[in-house]
């Protein structure tokens, strides 16, 4: 531990009040004693999802020692809702206490720039850590085995009284279970004798119901999760979502957070995995080969298209490709950065694709964090080509009808081809079922009050939305005229950043956990991505490099915008005597909303793992 100056750790504050509490108000006078981990996050979040994975054995393993609060801090306005927080609360398994802080106001006292951040306090009550991204589980551990030591000699620890109560306490009384078939499901595929296959993925299961859409037939899975193959007794998923038909007759189902691809068999009930190692990609992870030996990234969503099953992986923002001859996966669109950028699919962005349907022209993207649509097409040269249909960014959302380029969505989970050639968006922060029609480059409503629908599928004319939050089906006829809505526009609330006009220093703060070092064995172990939105806003500065500071000049006559920067770090165990090391990667990114302002700061310092001490 170094001797730099301690910071006092800011209250927890939230409107929202505290879930999984029993009904107490935490403050930090309460967990004194203890080492506690903030884990800023939102539900919409993909990387935080992966960080609630990454704590999970954390969490088992010192739950004597170590209190892990979540902060929950929303972008989108949905996210505001309490119930809405109540319900992700359950939907992702999350047992430790939870703030909801609809305003911001812990995420601002905290200095919080970044979902996720992970905030470590020592059982003193003050800040000794912070990590922005995902890819520090190694890190915390090993400084919470540090505190333990230190405050024990100390005499400042306290041990047991595990804090929490049963999942999605609100109020301080603990609702039951609603007895449903379903809970939270994903994704529904048309099975050929008018059934359908529903990915119960709370419940990390499938589910083949009826033509009615509600009468069980089978379930395929233990219910409990984890990674297995075999019958439907035996098998494990881990929160699974898309479905798509395979050219043999069996069934390709997107395993989430077992960073896999599943292939179920319905004549048989066998279920296997066909792609991903189980372990999650990380950068300078293989992109394609053999698909058992290429880790995948929360794989969302899969549609045969071009001969090919393609996959959204919303873990790593790219559309990739399975290929059941071969056997092989590729990344075939995006380039791992965050965004909305068109063109050639191996130069697009996407940000956090979680919705696919193929047509016959092309191939239709729910692109999630940027609420958007977008539309993968052949580029006549035996390429593909990204396009966006409706979108604009990922600061930008709201209801709004009309004009594709006026039009607003709000975090779409789904989309579903129609037969006019038009697409119906699981418009899933809206409630709403939206449509999107090329031929007159037009917006509109074709259903309201839906809570939280995630995908649907055509039946004979009418359409059966997934309602993941009612925990069921809802058959639709599809209506020949649009609902009327009134159109509200957002953007999220968080601040922009003041800058100095010209001149701005960006420096990313790295520092190599405890007992680690950088891993310079083959190069430089940190790569720096910048780049803006909209692009004139930088004069000077973007591209890709491997220091991660960076003198950046922003352009005369552009007042605002957003900076976007992916960083990463790659560290490993300092032990000379261990010839073959662990090493970790640590990654994030940023989108910086900024105004330039004559009193703004001339220096942008981004935490990417820090404040150790």
């Amino acid at each position: 531990m170094s001797s730099r100056a301690r910071v006092r750790a800011p209250e927890l504050i939230g409107k929202g009040g505290w879930i999984n509490t029993g009904g107490t108000d935490l403050t930090l006078a309460d967990l004194r004693g203890r080492i506690v981990v903030i884990d800023f996050w939102t539900f919409c979040c993909v990387n935080c999802l992966h960080v609630l994975d990454e704590l999970r054995e954390l969490e088992e393993k010192h739950r004597d020692t170590v209190v892990i609060i979540g902060v929950h801090s929303p972008k989108f306005v949905h996210e505001a809702e309490h119930q809405a927080v109540v319900d992700a609360v359950e939907r992702y398994a999350v047992h430790h206490p939870v703030l909801d802080d609809p305003e911001l106001a812990t995420w601002k006292q905290y200095a919080v720039r970044a979902w996720p951040t992970l905030v470590v306090i020592d059982p003193e009550g003050y800040i000794v850590a912070q990590h922005a991204g995902e890819g520090h589980a190694h890190a915390i551990t090993r400084l919470v085995e540090e505190l333990e030591a230190v405050h024990a000699a100390k005499g400042t620890l306290r041990r047991g009284g595990v804090l929490g109560a049963p999942p999605a306490v609100a109020g301080g009384i603990a609702p039951e279970p609603e007895p449903t078939e379903l809970r939270f499901p994903g994704k529904a595929l048309l099975l050929p004798d008018g059934g359908f296959l529903v990915s119960d993925t709370t419940r990390h299961r499938l589910v083949e119901l009826a033509a009615d859409g509600e009468t069980v037939v089978r379930r395929i899975g233990t219910g409990e999760r984890g990674l297995a193959d075999g019958g439907p007794e035996r098998a494990r998923f881990s929160e699974p979502q898309g479905l798509a038909p395979l050219p043999d007759g069996a069934i390709a189902v997107a395993d989430t957070v077992n960073h896999a691809l599943r292939r179920y068999d319905p004549a048989t009930g066998e279920v296997t995995t066909i792609a991903g190692t189980g372990l999650q990609w990380w950068q300078g992870s293989p992109t394609s080969g053999p698909a058992r030996e290429v880790s995948l990234s929360s794989p969302w969503d899969v549609a045969w298209f071009a001969d090919r099953l393609w996959i959204a992986m919303a873990g790593v923002h790219q559309l990739w490709t399975y290929d059941p001859v071969t056997g092989t996966v590729e990344a075939v669109a995006g380039t791992t950065n965050e965004g909305l950028v068109d063109g050639p699919a191996a130069e697009a962005w996407f940000a956090q694709p979680s919705g696919l349907a193929a047509a016959d022209d092309g191939l239709w993207v729910a692109d999630s964090e940027t609420s958007a649509v977008r539309r993968v097409e052949h580029d006549g040269s035996g390429g593909f080509v990204v396009r966006t249909a409706v979108g604009t960014g990922l600061f930008d959302f709201g209801l709004r009808d009309g004009p594709a380029g006026q039009a607003l969505l709000q975090h779409p989970l789904g989309v579903t081809a129609l037969p006019d050639g038009s697409v119906a968006v699981s418009d899933t922060y809206n409630h709403s079922l939206r449509r999107y029609d090329p031929a007159t480059g037009e917006v509109s409503t074709l259903a309201t009050d839906l809570r939280e629908p995630s995908g649907a599928v055509l039946v004979d004319g009418d359409i059966v939305v997934v309602e993941s939050a009612r925990h069921r089906l809802t058959r639709l006829r599809l209506p020949e005229e649009a609902v009327r809505v009134e159109a509200v526009a957002h953007r999220t609330q968080r601040a922009a950043t003041d800058v100095a006009p010209g001149k701005l220093r960006l420096d990313v703060v790295f520092q190599a956990p405890s007992g680690q070092k950088l891993d310079e064995r083959y190069g430089p172990s940190t790569r720096l991505i910048v780049s803006a939105s909209p692009p004139e806003l930088l004069a000077e500065g973007a591209g890709t490099g491997t220091d991660l500071a960076r003198d950046l000049v922003l352009a005369d006559g552009v007042a605002e915008g957003v900076l976007h920067v992916s960083a990463m770090a790659a560290s490993c165990d300092d032990d000379p005597a261990n010839e073959f090391p662990a090493c970790h990667v640590h990654q994030q990114d940023w989108g910086v909303p900024v105004r330039v302002s004559g009193s703004g700061v001339e220096r942008l310092p981004l935490v990417l793992a820090g404040l150790e001490g």
